[in-house]
């Protein structure tokens, strides 16, 4: 046998041991076979490629330098470079415009009638000016046809929130509708169903949404044809283990929001790239270099007093408030206004701190760990608008901290319609944690440290920056007492509010409410076009240049599961 040979002859041997070892029909473990009635039935879905979700453009993850790329103008120090990761994502293309908000609120009154859909509606007295007439942008900006691909403004980090929730519902509900596995809703006969204000049936029955689908076994909106069988052919829910659904909508972190406007990738081969951009695009000036469109500027900002879109004849951004989404050009990743024209919400909460203090990988503040609520035949609640109520991960904690939890989900009666668009976890799956329940402990017997414990354990917002390794309590240099409220630890840090204290007029106000925005809109300077600079603002406030748009989870390998490379 030759060289030539032997060489063939091992290759052989080794796509046969491949082979044998990757057999997607059978168990390498085990070697029963998946999918099979006779072997008892598990299922398996093989080869899966997660979808693209509509209007968005993925984003591959890696390392890049968070942070200041130029001088702190305004020596806040909020934002000191750091080498982080960022996860492998999804993000909108675009802004989030008027007429996808549009769309939003015209389904919340389609479903759930004019006391919701109200809630869901952009405020727009953030138009008025006591020095200017703006008027007009009151009465017809979000309403008219002529701005319906304008970028929404005027909502909340909650109604931001909120409309991922519902998106979220939305796509996974057209994605089985359209794959027979769940059927249409009769969405005449909700239309004209004049009760659907004051009765509940159609928000816990017909209303799709993914927390009810998945843990509610009464709620079975499945077609009696649906392709979705257990291996002996009997139609059952579908799981995630399907591969039909896609994750959660969301907002993006800071980490990720900044990560995907530089839009930098590497050279293949290289695992480097030499610029350090202080915009969306090279260079340190806001004009086009190209030949092409040189001169042109590259994004709808203030280019100084008073000039917000240039001298006639010859515009510069043609733009004296916000532009079309989609105008401009696009970055790397193909995302458009990642500086101008609005800023936009990040998930995070804001600390002066913070990229001091994040993990390496996928850095985030902001984390509050909630579970589904049961009630006592162990049955998952549901809220007025047909969602599931959550709370503390209860089932997790101590005896006592378990007690405090479970009367706390008894005790909360502000859900469903009442607090939708407010953050509140049975609207966007996040629990305003931070309201006190002095009451409800003291009716139950209930110690202000237990509850306090159970915060300390699942509500992270403050962590190392507000809580009690983080401050004194001025009392004699001690260390704030363990069992201090974390929302009063954060107050007293950041928002003394002393009448005594001279130096509480300076304090920051910040809150565990407060939340970051960035990317700079159509009323700023250069400055804060870069994706480095930082902002915030509470969660519960929205003003002109203020929008948003979503990010998704990439479920699997970075460079896609079923990637030949």
């Amino acid at each position: 046998m030759n060289l030539k040979s032997f060489r063939n002859f091992l290759l052989l041997c080794a796509l046969v041991l491949v082979a044998s070892s990757c057999n997607k029909g059978t168990s390498n473990t085990t070697g029963w076979k998946y999918n099979n009635a006779k072997y008892g039935g598990f299922q398996v879905v093989d080869n899966y490629e997660q979808d693209t979700p509509p209007g968005m453009v993925l984003i591959g993850g890696g390392t890049f330098t968070m942070g200041r790329v130029n001088e702190d103008v305004y020596t806040e120090w909020n934002h000191y470079p750091r080498r982080v990761t960022v996860n492998t994502f999804y993000m909108d293309q675009y802004e989030i415009s008027n007429r996808d908000w549009r769309e939003y609120v015209y389904w919340m009154d389609l479903m759930y009638g004019g006391k919701v859909s109200k809630k869901c509606r952009p405020d727009s007295t953030v138009w008025r000016d006591e020095m200017a007439y703006n008027e007009p942008y009151l009465n017809y900006y979000f309403t008219h046809v002529a701005y319906d691909m304008y970028p929404v403004v005027g909502v909340t980090w909650e109604q931001a929130t909120d409309y991922c929730v519902w998106r979220t519902d939305r796509v996974n509900e057209r994605i089985l509708m359209e794959n027979g596995v769940i059927d249409f809703p009769d969405f005449a006969a909700i239309y004209r169903d004049s009760s659907k204000t004051d009765n509940d049936t159609i928000a816990k029955s017909k209303v799709f949404n993914m927390g009810k689908y998945e843990k509610v076994n009464d709620y079975t909106p499945d077609n009696e044809k649906s392709p979705i069988t257990n291996a002996f052919g009997d139609v059952r829910k579908t799981t995630m283990n399907d591969g039909l659904m896609l994750p959660n909508f969301r907002l993006p972190t800071e980490a990720e929001w900044e990560f995907a406007a530089y839009g930098v990738e590497s050279q293949e081969g290289m695992e480097n790239y030499d610029n350090r951009r202080i915009y969306p695009w090279d260079g340190s000036q806001t004009r086009n270099p190209q030949r092409k469109s040189r001169g042109k500027i590259m994004a709808n900002y203030v280019r100084g007093r008073g000039d917000m879109m240039g001298v006639a004849g010859d515009l510069n951004d043609k733009a004296t408030i916000t532009a079309p989404v989609n105008s401009f050009w696009p970055n790397e990743y193909g995302l458009y206004n990642m500086a101008g024209n609005v800023n936009e919400w990040t998930m995070d909460v804001y600390r002066q701190t913070t990229t001091d203090e994040l993990q390496e990988y996928n850095p985030f503040r902001g984390n509050v760990y909630l579970a589904p609520v049961k009630d006592t035949a162990s049955s998952y609640e549901l809220d007025n608008l047909g969602r599931l109520r959550y709370d503390f991960e209860y089932k997790k904690m101590t005896q006592d901290e378990n007690e405090v939890a479970s009367v706390s989900s008894e005790s909360s009666e502000d859900s469903g319609e009442e607090n939708y668009g407010d953050g509140s976890e049975e609207s966007a799956a996040e629990q305003p944690v931070e309201e006190a329940v002095p009451e409800m402990i003291a009716a139950n017997g209930l110690t202000h440290a237990d509850s306090v414990l159970t915060r300390l354990a699942y509500d992270k917002r403050n962590y190392n920056d507000g809580d009690v390794r983080s401050g004194y309590d001025g009392q004699g240099g001690k260390w704030k007492d363990v069992s201090i409220d974390p929302d009063m630890a954060t107050k007293r840090l950041y928002d003394a509010d002393d009448p005594a204290d001279p130096e509480g007029m300076l304090s920051t106000k910040i809150t565990n409410r407060t939340r970051v925005y960035k990317g700079g809109g159509w009323k700023d300077r250069a400055y804060w076009l870069s994706p480095a600079q930082r902002r915030y603002l509470e969660q519960d406030k929205c003003t002109s240049d203020i929008g948003f748009r979503c990010a998704m989870h990439r479920v699997g390998a970075d460079r896609g599961n079923n990637a030949k490379k």
